[in-house]
Protein backbone atom coordinates (compact mmCIF):
# COMPACT_ATOMS: atom_id res chain seq x y z
CA UNK A 1 0.00 0.00 0.00
CA UNK A 2 1.55 3.37 -0.79
CA UNK A 3 1.91 6.04 1.38
CA UNK A 4 -0.74 8.28 0.22
CA UNK A 5 -3.37 5.34 0.46
CA UNK A 6 -2.22 4.86 4.27
CA UNK A 7 -2.24 8.65 5.34
CA UNK A 8 -6.37 8.06 4.33
CA UNK A 9 -6.43 5.76 7.52
CA UNK A 10 -4.75 7.43 9.95
CA UNK A 11 -5.29 11.73 8.74
CA UNK A 12 -9.02 11.38 10.95
CA UNK A 13 -7.64 9.81 14.16
CA UNK A 14 -8.27 12.81 15.89
CA UNK A 15 -10.99 14.50 14.35
CA UNK A 16 -12.68 10.88 14.74
CA UNK A 17 -11.88 10.07 18.20
CA UNK A 18 -12.50 13.75 20.05
CA UNK A 19 -15.56 14.52 22.64
CA UNK A 20 -16.22 17.90 23.11
CA UNK A 21 -15.06 18.96 26.40
CA UNK A 22 -17.93 20.75 27.10
CA UNK A 23 -20.29 17.71 27.13
CA UNK A 24 -18.28 16.06 30.14
CA UNK A 25 -19.73 18.92 31.85
CA UNK A 26 -23.21 19.23 30.50
CA UNK A 27 -24.00 15.14 31.41
CA UNK A 28 -22.13 15.58 34.97
CA UNK A 29 -19.73 12.84 33.76
CA UNK A 30 -16.88 11.27 36.62
CA UNK A 31 -14.17 11.39 34.01
CA UNK A 32 -11.50 9.14 35.64
CA UNK A 33 -14.06 8.57 38.34
CA UNK A 34 -13.54 11.37 40.00
CA UNK A 35 -15.75 13.81 41.33
CA UNK A 36 -15.15 17.59 41.02
CA UNK A 37 -12.94 18.62 43.92
CA UNK A 38 -10.45 15.63 42.64
CA UNK A 39 -11.71 12.64 45.24
CA UNK A 40 -12.50 9.27 43.70
CA UNK A 41 -15.66 8.47 43.28
CA UNK A 42 -16.49 5.29 45.46
CA UNK A 43 -16.49 2.25 43.57
CA UNK A 44 -16.21 -0.61 46.10
CA UNK A 45 -14.98 -1.38 49.42
CA UNK A 46 -12.39 -3.00 50.72
CA UNK A 47 -10.39 -4.48 54.13
CA UNK A 48 -6.89 -5.18 52.25
CA UNK A 49 -5.99 -1.22 53.23
CA UNK A 50 -6.59 2.45 53.74
CA UNK A 51 -4.94 5.24 51.66
CA UNK A 52 -6.21 8.57 53.76
CA UNK A 53 -4.91 12.08 52.30
CA UNK A 54 -7.46 14.57 53.36
CA UNK A 55 -10.58 14.91 55.35
CA UNK A 56 -14.41 15.98 53.82
CA UNK A 57 -15.27 18.48 56.14
CA UNK A 58 -18.77 20.84 55.85
CA UNK A 59 -18.64 18.86 51.95
CA UNK A 60 -15.09 20.27 51.12
CA UNK A 61 -12.00 18.64 50.96
CA UNK A 62 -9.13 19.56 53.88
CA UNK A 63 -5.79 18.69 53.29
CA UNK A 64 -4.62 15.88 56.48
CA UNK A 65 -1.21 14.00 57.17
CA UNK A 66 -1.23 11.33 55.18
CA UNK A 67 -1.34 7.60 56.33
CA UNK A 68 -0.96 4.26 54.60
CA UNK A 69 -2.33 1.30 56.10
CA UNK A 70 -1.94 -2.50 55.45
CA UNK A 71 -4.94 -4.30 56.94
CA UNK A 72 -5.13 -1.91 59.63
CA UNK A 73 -1.57 -1.68 60.72
CA UNK A 74 0.31 1.84 59.94
CA UNK A 75 2.72 1.53 57.44
CA UNK A 76 5.43 3.07 59.18
CA UNK A 77 5.12 0.84 62.25
CA UNK A 78 5.42 -2.43 60.27
CA UNK A 79 9.00 -1.32 58.74
CA UNK A 80 9.37 0.11 62.33
CA UNK A 81 13.79 0.83 61.90
CA UNK A 82 14.20 0.91 65.42
CA UNK A 83 13.55 -2.69 65.49
CA UNK A 84 17.18 -4.25 64.71
CA UNK A 85 16.45 -7.96 65.23
CA UNK A 86 14.02 -8.02 61.84
CA UNK A 87 16.46 -7.52 58.75
CA UNK A 88 13.35 -7.99 56.28
CA UNK A 89 9.49 -7.64 56.03
CA UNK A 90 8.24 -7.63 52.65
CA UNK A 91 8.12 -11.58 53.38
CA UNK A 92 5.76 -10.83 56.58
CA UNK A 93 4.10 -7.66 54.68
CA UNK A 94 3.49 -11.04 52.10
CA UNK A 95 1.26 -13.09 54.35
CA UNK A 96 -0.49 -10.13 56.05
CA UNK A 97 -2.30 -8.85 52.95
CA UNK A 98 -2.78 -12.66 51.71
CA UNK A 99 -3.76 -14.17 54.75
CA UNK A 100 -5.56 -11.42 56.91
CA UNK A 101 -2.99 -10.92 59.88
CA UNK A 102 0.29 -10.60 60.88
CA UNK A 103 2.15 -14.01 61.29
CA UNK A 104 3.30 -15.90 64.54
CA UNK A 105 7.50 -16.30 63.99
CA UNK A 106 6.39 -20.29 63.10
CA UNK A 107 3.98 -19.15 60.80
CA UNK A 108 6.25 -16.66 58.95
CA UNK A 109 9.26 -19.23 59.13
CA UNK A 110 6.51 -21.69 57.19
CA UNK A 111 5.35 -19.05 54.73
CA UNK A 112 8.84 -18.03 54.06
CA UNK A 113 9.87 -21.84 53.44
CA UNK A 114 6.49 -21.88 50.77
CA UNK A 115 7.69 -19.02 49.19
CA UNK A 116 10.94 -20.48 48.51
CA UNK A 117 10.00 -23.61 47.02
CA UNK A 118 7.85 -21.87 44.51
CA UNK A 119 11.14 -19.74 43.27
CA UNK A 120 12.10 -22.68 40.38
CA UNK A 121 10.35 -22.20 37.10
CA UNK A 122 9.13 -24.79 34.80
CA UNK A 123 11.43 -26.80 32.59
CA UNK A 124 12.79 -25.24 29.62
CA UNK A 125 10.92 -21.85 30.39
CA UNK A 126 13.90 -19.79 30.26
CA UNK A 127 15.65 -20.29 27.36
CA UNK A 128 12.00 -21.36 25.24
CA UNK A 129 9.66 -18.30 27.00
CA UNK A 130 12.38 -15.49 28.44
CA UNK A 131 14.92 -15.87 25.84
CA UNK A 132 12.75 -15.94 22.85
CA UNK A 133 11.62 -13.23 20.98
CA UNK A 134 12.47 -10.62 24.49
CA UNK A 135 10.78 -7.45 24.42
CA UNK A 136 12.27 -3.90 24.78
CA UNK A 137 10.43 -3.40 27.80
CA UNK A 138 10.58 -5.68 30.66
CA UNK A 139 7.20 -5.18 31.76
CA UNK A 140 5.85 -6.79 28.89
CA UNK A 141 8.00 -9.87 29.32
CA UNK A 142 6.65 -9.61 32.71
CA UNK A 143 3.21 -9.95 31.15
CA UNK A 144 3.47 -12.48 29.14
CA UNK A 145 5.49 -14.70 31.62
CA UNK A 146 2.48 -14.73 33.71
CA UNK A 147 0.38 -15.43 30.67
CA UNK A 148 2.92 -18.33 29.65
CA UNK A 149 2.45 -19.60 33.17
CA UNK A 150 -1.21 -20.77 32.99
CA UNK A 151 -0.09 -23.21 30.06
CA UNK A 152 1.77 -25.11 33.38
CA UNK A 153 -1.24 -24.87 35.76
CA UNK A 154 -3.05 -28.00 34.86
CA UNK A 155 -5.96 -26.09 37.58
CA UNK A 156 -5.73 -22.93 36.01
CA UNK A 157 -9.17 -22.27 35.69
CA UNK A 158 -9.93 -23.40 39.02
CA UNK A 159 -11.75 -20.44 41.86
CA UNK A 160 -11.34 -21.94 44.81
CA UNK A 161 -9.46 -20.87 47.61
CA UNK A 162 -6.41 -23.38 48.02
CA UNK A 163 -5.44 -22.69 44.21
CA UNK A 164 -5.93 -19.26 44.18
CA UNK A 165 -3.42 -18.18 47.48
CA UNK A 166 -0.98 -21.19 45.62
CA UNK A 167 -1.23 -19.33 42.28
CA UNK A 168 -0.34 -15.96 44.24
CA UNK A 169 2.00 -17.24 46.22
CA UNK A 170 4.19 -18.96 42.93
CA UNK A 171 3.80 -15.29 41.41
CA UNK A 172 4.79 -13.51 44.30
CA UNK A 173 7.88 -15.54 44.75
CA UNK A 174 8.58 -15.94 40.78
CA UNK A 175 8.05 -12.45 39.40
CA UNK A 176 11.66 -11.57 40.94
CA UNK A 177 13.43 -14.36 39.18
CA UNK A 178 11.59 -13.86 35.61
CA UNK A 179 12.40 -10.10 35.99
CA UNK A 180 16.22 -10.61 35.89
CA UNK A 181 16.58 -13.25 33.83
CA UNK A 182 14.21 -11.11 31.46
CA UNK A 183 16.59 -7.88 31.86
CA UNK A 184 19.60 -10.37 31.05
CA UNK A 185 17.88 -11.64 28.07
CA UNK A 186 16.91 -8.04 26.87
CA UNK A 187 20.63 -6.59 27.19
CA UNK A 188 21.49 -9.91 25.36
CA UNK A 189 19.68 -9.19 22.96
CA UNK A 190 19.28 -5.53 21.84
CA UNK A 191 22.85 -4.29 23.44
CA UNK A 192 24.89 -7.26 22.70
CA UNK A 193 25.62 -8.21 26.18
CA UNK A 194 26.52 -11.37 28.54
CA UNK A 195 23.59 -13.37 29.64
CA UNK A 196 23.82 -13.80 32.87
CA UNK A 197 22.29 -16.44 34.51
CA UNK A 198 22.94 -17.01 38.44
CA UNK A 199 20.70 -19.43 40.19
CA UNK A 200 18.81 -18.71 43.09
CA UNK A 201 19.99 -19.23 46.64
CA UNK A 202 17.73 -21.33 48.78
CA UNK A 203 17.00 -19.40 51.67
CA UNK A 204 17.23 -15.65 50.72
CA UNK A 205 15.01 -13.48 50.95
CA UNK A 206 13.14 -11.79 47.87
CA UNK A 207 15.10 -8.71 48.30
CA UNK A 208 18.35 -10.95 48.70
CA UNK A 209 17.35 -12.75 45.44
CA UNK A 210 16.97 -10.00 43.57
CA UNK A 211 20.66 -8.37 44.17
CA UNK A 212 22.16 -11.78 44.31
CA UNK A 213 20.35 -13.45 40.84
CA UNK A 214 21.19 -9.02 39.32
CA UNK A 215 24.49 -8.42 40.27
CA UNK A 216 27.41 -10.05 38.19
CA UNK A 217 29.86 -10.77 41.39
CA UNK A 218 26.62 -11.68 43.34
CA UNK A 219 28.04 -9.26 46.09
CA UNK A 220 25.58 -6.83 48.22
CA UNK A 221 25.80 -5.41 51.49
CA UNK A 222 22.64 -6.27 54.33
CA UNK A 223 22.30 -2.65 54.10
CA UNK A 224 21.53 -2.73 50.27
CA UNK A 225 19.42 -5.67 50.66
CA UNK A 226 17.50 -4.00 53.98
CA UNK A 227 17.15 -1.22 51.67
CA UNK A 228 15.44 -3.25 48.68
CA UNK A 229 13.07 -4.46 50.86
CA UNK A 230 11.45 -1.30 52.13
CA UNK A 231 11.30 -0.42 48.50
CA UNK A 232 8.91 -3.95 47.80
CA UNK A 233 7.25 -3.09 51.09
CA UNK A 234 5.91 0.08 50.07
CA UNK A 235 4.83 -0.74 47.11
CA UNK A 236 3.00 -4.33 48.25
CA UNK A 237 0.07 -2.20 48.37
CA UNK A 238 -2.27 1.22 47.80
CA UNK A 239 -5.69 0.73 48.01
CA UNK A 240 -8.34 -0.53 45.55
CA UNK A 241 -8.89 2.44 43.43
CA UNK A 242 -5.22 2.61 42.18
CA UNK A 243 -5.19 1.87 38.83
CA UNK A 244 -3.72 -1.23 38.30
CA UNK A 245 -5.28 -2.73 41.07
CA UNK A 246 -8.84 -1.57 39.90
CA UNK A 247 -7.94 -3.40 36.53
CA UNK A 248 -7.35 -6.72 38.76
CA UNK A 249 -10.83 -6.11 40.30
CA UNK A 250 -12.30 -5.61 37.12
CA UNK A 251 -10.94 -8.61 35.53
CA UNK A 252 -11.77 -10.79 38.57
CA UNK A 253 -15.27 -9.80 38.03
CA UNK A 254 -15.41 -10.82 34.87
CA UNK A 255 -14.45 -14.53 36.35
CA UNK A 256 -11.48 -14.87 34.46
CA UNK A 257 -8.39 -16.79 35.76
CA UNK A 258 -5.99 -15.45 38.35
CA UNK A 259 -3.12 -15.60 35.49
CA UNK A 260 -5.20 -13.51 32.67
CA UNK A 261 -5.67 -11.16 35.55
CA UNK A 262 -2.55 -10.29 37.25
CA UNK A 263 -0.86 -9.71 33.45
CA UNK A 264 -3.44 -6.98 32.76
CA UNK A 265 -2.68 -5.11 36.27
CA UNK A 266 1.41 -5.58 34.94
CA UNK A 267 0.02 -3.77 31.92
CA UNK A 268 -2.13 -0.83 33.92
CA UNK A 269 1.28 -0.67 36.35
CA UNK A 270 4.00 0.20 33.10
CA UNK A 271 2.08 3.35 32.06
CA UNK A 272 3.80 6.55 32.11
CA UNK A 273 0.59 7.67 34.12
CA UNK A 274 1.10 4.76 36.84
CA UNK A 275 4.05 2.83 37.79
CA UNK A 276 6.32 4.02 34.67
CA UNK A 277 5.90 7.70 36.39
CA UNK A 278 9.25 7.15 37.99
CA UNK A 279 11.50 7.29 34.68
CA UNK A 280 9.39 10.86 34.37
CA UNK A 281 10.64 11.90 37.68
CA UNK A 282 14.47 10.90 36.85
CA UNK A 283 14.81 12.15 33.65
CA UNK A 284 13.45 15.56 35.36
CA UNK A 285 15.78 15.17 38.34
CA UNK A 286 18.78 14.72 35.58
CA UNK A 287 17.98 17.48 33.47
CA UNK A 288 18.16 19.79 36.84
CA UNK A 289 21.29 17.86 37.70
CA UNK A 290 22.93 19.29 34.43
CA UNK A 291 21.69 22.68 34.11
CA UNK A 292 21.90 23.83 37.59
CA UNK A 293 25.71 24.37 38.36
CA UNK A 294 25.29 25.04 42.42
CA UNK A 295 22.99 22.68 43.55
CA UNK A 296 23.13 24.22 47.00
CA UNK A 297 21.87 27.55 45.63
CA UNK A 298 18.09 27.39 46.13
CA UNK A 299 18.04 30.84 43.85
CA UNK A 300 19.42 28.92 41.21
CA UNK A 301 17.09 25.14 42.13
CA UNK A 302 14.24 27.84 41.79
CA UNK A 303 14.68 29.44 38.88
CA UNK A 304 15.39 25.96 37.02
CA UNK A 305 12.01 24.91 38.19
CA UNK A 306 10.38 27.80 37.57
CA UNK A 307 11.35 27.04 33.19
CA UNK A 308 9.83 24.04 33.95
CA UNK A 309 6.30 24.98 35.18
CA UNK A 310 6.18 27.59 32.76
CA UNK A 311 6.86 25.01 30.03
CA UNK A 312 10.23 26.04 28.95
CA UNK A 313 12.19 23.23 30.58
CA UNK A 314 12.00 19.40 30.71
CA UNK A 315 9.39 18.36 28.52
CA UNK A 316 7.53 21.51 28.48
CA UNK A 317 4.15 20.07 30.82
CA UNK A 318 4.42 22.60 33.34
CA UNK A 319 4.45 19.84 35.45
CA UNK A 320 7.08 18.84 38.41
CA UNK A 321 7.16 15.06 38.60
CA UNK A 322 7.41 13.84 42.25
CA UNK A 323 5.24 16.51 43.51
CA UNK A 324 1.41 15.77 43.62
CA UNK A 325 -0.69 13.02 44.25
CA UNK A 326 -4.27 12.08 43.46
CA UNK A 327 -5.02 11.32 47.39
CA UNK A 328 -2.06 12.81 49.15
CA UNK A 329 -2.34 16.63 50.41
CA UNK A 330 0.01 17.59 53.32
CA UNK A 331 2.14 14.08 53.17
CA UNK A 332 3.14 10.81 51.23
CA UNK A 333 3.94 8.36 54.14
CA UNK A 334 5.72 6.20 51.62
CA UNK A 335 7.63 9.02 50.72
CA UNK A 336 8.85 10.43 54.48
CA UNK A 337 9.69 6.52 54.79
CA UNK A 338 11.82 6.23 51.89
CA UNK A 339 13.31 10.12 52.32
CA UNK A 340 14.52 8.75 55.82
CA UNK A 341 15.85 5.56 54.73
CA UNK A 342 17.92 6.70 51.36
CA UNK A 343 19.09 9.66 53.99
CA UNK A 344 20.99 7.01 55.75
CA UNK A 345 22.10 5.10 52.79
CA UNK A 346 23.51 8.19 50.99
CA UNK A 347 25.54 9.34 54.29
CA UNK A 348 28.86 10.23 53.24
CA UNK A 349 28.46 8.52 49.93
CA UNK A 350 28.88 10.65 46.36
CA UNK A 351 24.91 9.93 46.64
CA UNK A 352 24.47 12.57 49.70
CA UNK A 353 24.73 15.85 47.73
CA UNK A 354 21.87 14.84 45.07
CA UNK A 355 19.83 13.52 48.24
CA UNK A 356 20.02 17.50 49.14
CA UNK A 357 19.01 18.47 45.68
CA UNK A 358 15.84 16.40 45.96
CA UNK A 359 15.14 17.74 49.17
CA UNK A 360 15.78 21.29 47.65
CA UNK A 361 13.31 20.41 45.06
CA UNK A 362 10.44 19.52 47.25
CA UNK A 363 10.96 21.99 49.89
CA UNK A 364 10.99 25.24 46.88
CA UNK A 365 8.19 23.23 44.18
CA UNK A 366 5.33 24.45 45.74
CA UNK A 367 6.52 27.87 46.19
CA UNK A 368 7.63 28.24 43.07
CA UNK A 369 4.45 26.75 41.77
CA UNK A 370 2.03 29.42 43.70
CA UNK A 371 4.33 32.43 42.36
CA UNK A 372 4.25 31.28 38.77
CA UNK A 373 0.50 29.79 38.64
CA UNK A 374 -0.51 31.98 41.30
CA UNK A 375 -2.77 29.23 42.58
CA UNK A 376 -1.92 27.21 45.89
CA UNK A 377 -2.53 23.44 46.16
CA UNK A 378 -2.12 21.18 48.42
CA UNK A 379 0.99 19.40 47.33
CA UNK A 380 3.36 17.15 48.78
CA UNK A 381 6.35 14.46 47.35
CA UNK A 382 5.35 11.39 46.11
CA UNK A 383 6.73 8.48 46.49
CA UNK A 384 8.80 8.64 43.04
CA UNK A 385 10.57 11.60 44.26
CA UNK A 386 13.02 9.44 46.03
CA UNK A 387 12.05 5.90 44.50
CA UNK A 388 14.21 6.83 41.66
CA UNK A 389 17.09 8.06 43.67
CA UNK A 390 17.11 4.90 45.94
CA UNK A 391 16.78 2.34 43.05
CA UNK A 392 19.89 4.38 41.62
CA UNK A 393 22.00 4.06 44.56
CA UNK A 394 21.53 0.09 44.62
CA UNK A 395 23.23 0.08 41.40
CA UNK A 396 19.79 -1.06 40.12
CA UNK A 397 19.29 -0.17 36.17
CA UNK A 398 16.76 1.82 35.53
CA UNK A 399 14.97 -0.70 33.33
CA UNK A 400 13.80 -2.41 36.34
CA UNK A 401 12.33 0.49 38.57
CA UNK A 402 8.60 -0.43 37.20
CA UNK A 403 9.11 -4.35 36.81
CA UNK A 404 10.26 -3.98 40.98
CA UNK A 405 7.26 -2.29 41.53
CA UNK A 406 5.30 -5.03 39.71
CA UNK A 407 7.30 -7.56 42.17
CA UNK A 408 6.39 -5.97 45.37
CA UNK A 409 3.01 -4.74 43.99
CA UNK A 410 1.69 -8.58 43.66
CA UNK A 411 0.93 -9.09 47.18
CA UNK A 412 -1.60 -5.98 47.21
CA UNK A 413 -3.27 -7.27 43.75
CA UNK A 414 -3.92 -10.98 45.04
CA UNK A 415 -5.60 -9.16 47.98
CA UNK A 416 -7.81 -7.41 46.02
CA UNK A 417 -8.23 -10.24 43.59
CA UNK A 418 -9.47 -12.94 46.32
CA UNK A 419 -11.89 -9.86 48.30
CA UNK A 420 -13.77 -9.82 45.12
CA UNK A 421 -13.84 -13.22 44.14
CA UNK A 422 -15.75 -13.66 47.32
CA UNK A 423 -17.50 -10.27 48.07
CA UNK A 424 -17.79 -8.70 44.62
CA UNK A 425 -20.50 -11.35 42.75
CA UNK A 426 -20.84 -8.77 40.21
CA UNK A 427 -19.03 -7.78 36.93
CA UNK A 428 -17.85 -4.34 37.28
CA UNK A 429 -19.39 -2.54 33.85
CA UNK A 430 -19.85 1.42 34.77
CA UNK A 431 -22.01 3.32 32.21
CA UNK A 432 -21.01 5.82 29.30
CA UNK A 433 -22.90 8.52 27.65
CA UNK A 434 -23.67 8.43 24.01
CA UNK A 435 -23.35 11.60 22.50
CA UNK A 436 -25.18 11.00 18.85
CA UNK A 437 -28.72 11.56 18.75
CA UNK A 438 -30.73 9.28 16.89
CA UNK A 439 -29.63 6.77 14.25
CA UNK A 440 -27.32 7.26 10.99
CA UNK A 441 -29.13 6.39 7.18
CA UNK A 442 -27.23 3.57 5.90
CA UNK A 443 -25.54 4.46 2.61
CA UNK A 444 -24.66 1.67 0.36
CA UNK A 445 -21.17 1.60 -0.64
CA UNK A 446 -21.79 2.10 -4.14
CA UNK A 447 -23.51 5.25 -3.48
CA UNK A 448 -20.99 6.79 -0.56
Amino acid sequence: MSDEKKLALYERFRSINAIDPELFEKYEVKRGLRNPDGTGVVAGITGVSNVHGYVISDNEKVADKGSLRYRGYEIADLLDSTDTERRFNYEEIVYLLLMGDLPTQDQLSAFIGVLDSHRELPDGFTASSIMRATPHDIMNALARSVLLLYSYDEHAEDREAMHEIDTAISLASRLPRIMVLSYYAMRAQFHNESMIMHRFIPGQSTSETILSMLRPDRQFTQQEARMLDIMLCLHAEHGGGNNSTFTTRVLTSADTDPYSAYAAAIGSLKGRKHGGANHQVRAMQREIKENVSNWENDDEVAAYLAKIVRKEAYDHSGLVYGMGHAVYTESDPRAVILKKFASKLAAGTEFEAEFKLLESIERLSPEVILREKGTKKDMCANVDMYSGFVYSMLRIPEELFTPLFACGRIAGWAAHRFEELVTGKRIIRPAYKTYRKGSRPYVPIEQR
